[in-house]
């Protein structure tokens, strides 16, 4: 028979420890986020329908983004035991500077669209976190603020060529004038690629507004404010633009790009200059060949080609290829430490982060920009821990082991014609 007794009043005393309630409605939602996906679902409550598409979508049926994201998920991690993991380093030298994580903030475009803040927050959290911040050719912040907003540290300009050659390389003069230490020359854009939820919701540069805008906008009060009342939308490339956004991107793009232009870039350039949207062996051969200082496997996120190659999967084969000396980064489907960590073990140099951070800027603005990053580093440093590593040059590709789902069948041999 279990004893009972009346409880005493110093016995209930240890137990009846209350928590303070957060009054900060943001800071309590961003504190209340333990995941990239927790932002996610917070950005999608707060964000308007085709905003939020706009960052949250891909190409075509989006199998690309699919895919890139199932690769990081079938790992299977090797971790060694009885290992001093009591200090951890999660850094160090990128494209010959030091930063403090394995990941930076990636380019993206339109990104005030998003949340009103937009680039200067981003630019403010890299300076803190010790990493780099990337601002995208069809950025929402002139080359000139963002250098101000990130005076000190790395700030790197990614650099869509366009059929206009010499305004192309006016930004890359003025980017080289601020300061910015790396170019990075994106080359899987020939065309726009077809983002199908976009075209469903009309989405435009100004946003057009429609029944459904307005209705879709109720319960988003805090978005619209912002929208309309803080500067209107410009870019770090051009002043005003009014129309769709696929319009904008095939106006701009220019598929007559070639190896030779890249070199007469590079020739140009004077500072680090990196390869972004790399999908082949054959390419990236060629690229380190040419003498670019790194390249970036990635598929634009999912926004270009779909069914293009998963990067992730291409990582091993490509640092096998041109040298574990030679800096290949990675980007494409990051949602957590432990993927930047699994990049970085089969040989990513470093990785970019462009939903995720953007999820974390829809979701609190430059505070949950900070929570993205947090726990994104909170992540890495837990993961190699566990795997029994204290620093970045520790991991191998012993401490990865890539899951089989999606096989590859062998190539046709073509036949020979007869004569």
């Amino acid at each position: 028979m279990v004893q009972r007794r009346i409880p005493k009043i110093k016995d209930l005393a240890p137990l009846m420890h209350f928590k303070t309630p957060e009054l900060n409605a943001k800071k309590r939602r961003l504190e209340g986020a333990l995941t990239i996906y927790d932002l996610r679902d917070i950005a999608k409550k707060r964000t308007p329908k085709a905003a939020f598409d706009y960052t949250d979508g891909a190409a075509e049926a989006e199998l690309s983004l699919g895919r890139a994201r199932q690769a990081f998920e079938d790992i299977e991690f090797n971790p060694s035991i009885l290992r001093d993991v009591s200090a951890v380093s999660t850094g160090w030298d990128v494209l010959g500077a030091p930063v403090a994580q394995p990941f930076g903030i990636a380019p993206t475009g339109f990104t005030r669209m998003m949340q009103t803040e937009g680039e200067i927050a981003g630019a403010h959290v890299a300076a803190r976190a010790g990493i780099p911040f990337s601002l995208s050719t069809m950025g929402t912040t002139s080359i000139e603020d963002v250098k101000a907003a990130n005076p000190h540290g790395r700030n790197w300009f990614q650099l869509y060529m366009w059929k206009d050659r010499d305004r192309s390389m006016a930004l890359v003069d003025r980017a080289a004038k601020a300061g910015y230490d790396t170019l990075l020359v994106t080359v899987d854009v020939p065309v726009a690629g077809a983002r199908l939820r976009d075209k469903r919701n009309g989405f435009s540069i100004p946003p057009a507004l429609t029944a459904g805008t307005v209705i879709n906008a109720l319960p988003r009060p805090e978005w619209w404010i912002n929208f309309l009342t803080t500067e209107p939308l410009a870019f770090a490339s051009l002043d005003r633009w009014s129309g769709t956004v696929a319009d904008l991107l095939d106006t701009m793009f220019d598929p007559t790009v070639t190896f030779e232009d890249l070199a007469w870039i590079k020739a140009q350039w004077p500072g680090k200059i990196v390869v972004k949207g790399v999908q082949s062996l054959a390419d990236a051969r060629t690229l380190a060949a040419l003498g670019v200082d790194g390249i970036i496997l990635s598929n634009h996120g999912g926004r270009q080609l779909d069914r293009a190659p998963i990067p992730f999967h291409l990582l091993p084969n490509v640092v096998r290829e041109v040298g574990s000396e030679y800096e290949v980064h990675l980007d494409t489907g990051i949602m957590s430490g432990a993927d930047i960590v699994a990049s970085v073990a089969l040989g990513a140099r470093f990785t970019l982060i462009g939903r995720a951070y953007l999820y974390g800027l829809m979701a609190g603005g430059e505070a949950g920009v900070d929570r993205a990053v947090q726990i994104l580093s909170e992540q890495v440093s837990r993961t190699m821990r566990l795997l029994g590593v204290n620093s970045l040059e520790e991991l191998e590709p012993g401490h990865v082991t890539q899951l089989a789902r999606l096989g590859r069948i062998a190539q046709p041999v073509a036949a020979s014609v007869g004569v």
